[in-house]
């Protein structure tokens, strides 16, 4: 494969840096937009404190499948300039969009043949981008169906759950100190404020609290492929079925992995957040990338972007539909 350093020019005038990776083959070819999660994630998806390293693998699979993939830092990560807690949650969207614009122009890519891959926040943007007549494929890593503010209170029980019996015994006062801080965040105005004493990105969170997936959902245009860990702590997995329901034309195919975290790294043995600093020192689920590989190579590898014959898609209990 061939990798580039590229840039993305925002709405605002902010460069975001970025890796284009091309097939060692001569294109144009068919390409994807990599979207990661939430924070400070560079074109890796990686922070300081979390590596999640699902950049380049992601990439190498794909251009050995003759897909092009363009991935970049996040505002305030990498080399992109700014403050990632003065970014809200459209801007984000808008920077993904101008990316989108940016790797479909490129001339060593197949502008009728584009997709987008997004993780976690990074599949919410994803799913609104599936409405832009440019996209014809997208694939939703650990993506809800529901608001931000009922996803967030899911998780925060979920990850509740599985902590240790004395802290969970303080569960209403610890409930209580949860709600408090997300009144407070709804009563801010600025772009970042001081919450329970730390720095937040509160109007990331005033826009994500208040945006609801399945008004993109309803809307999407592309092939969908969602995929979310049985075991994926962050995100209901129960969500698949929402997914496959309110896409439109029955194009979602949708897996729910047995053992996949929301870090992308199977776990067979009982799963809190705290296993993720083990998980992460093992390389994303390999199976995980030859399904994205596959599908994508499937939808996006012919002119007419039409599945083979023979293919369907798959409801959360693995059954084949036509």
């Amino acid at each position: 494969m061939r990798e580039t350093e590229t840039t993305v020019a925002a709405g605002d005038g902010t460069l975001l840096a970025g890796t284009l990776t091309l097939p060692a083959e001569q294109g144009p070819h068919p390409a994807v937009l990599l979207l990661h999660g939430s924070g400070p994630l560079d074109r890796n998806g990686n922070t300081a404190k979390l590596v999640l390293d699902l950049g380049q693998p992601l990439a190498r699979s794909l251009a050995a499948a003759g897909i092009a993939t363009l991935r970049y830092d996040r505002r305030g990560a990498g080399a992109t300039p700014g403050d990632w807690r003065a970014a809200g949650f459209t801007d984000n969207r808008q920077d993904a969009i101008a990316a989108l614009y940016t790797l479909a122009a490129h001339p060593d890519v197949r502008s009728d043949a584009v997709g987008v891959i997004g993780h976690s926040e990074g599949a919410l943007h994803a799913m609104a981008l599936a409405a832009h007549p440019e996209v014809r494929a997208a694939v939703l890593l650990a993506g809800f169906a529901r608001s931000g503010e009922g996803a967030m209170r899911k998780q925060a029980s979920s990850v509740f759950s599985g902590m240790p019996a004395p802290i969970r015994l303080f569960r209403r006062p610890l409930g209580a100190l949860g709600n408090r801080a997300l009144a407070r965040i709804k009563r801010t105005r600025t772009d970042v404020a001081r919450v329970l004493g730390l720095p937040m990105n509160a109007r990331w969170m005033r826009e994500m609290l208040v945006h609801d997936t399945r008004d993109d959902l309803v809307a999407v245009r592309a092939a969908v492929l969602a995929v979310t860990g049985d075991k994926d702590i962050q995100v209901p997995p129960a969500d698949l079925a929402t997914i496959k329901s309110l896409v439109p034309g029955g194009r979602a195919e949708v897996h729910r992995v047995q053992d996949l975290t929301h870090v992308l790294r199977r776990d067979p043995a009982r799963h809190t957040i705290r296993s993720y600093r083990r998980l992460l020192r093992d390389p994303v689920d390999p199976e995980l990338l030859d399904l994205v590989t596959g599908w994508l190579t499937r939808r996006l590898g012919t002119p007419s972007g039409e599945a083979p014959a023979g293919t369907g898609t798959r409801d959360p209990g693995g059954r084949t539909h036509p």
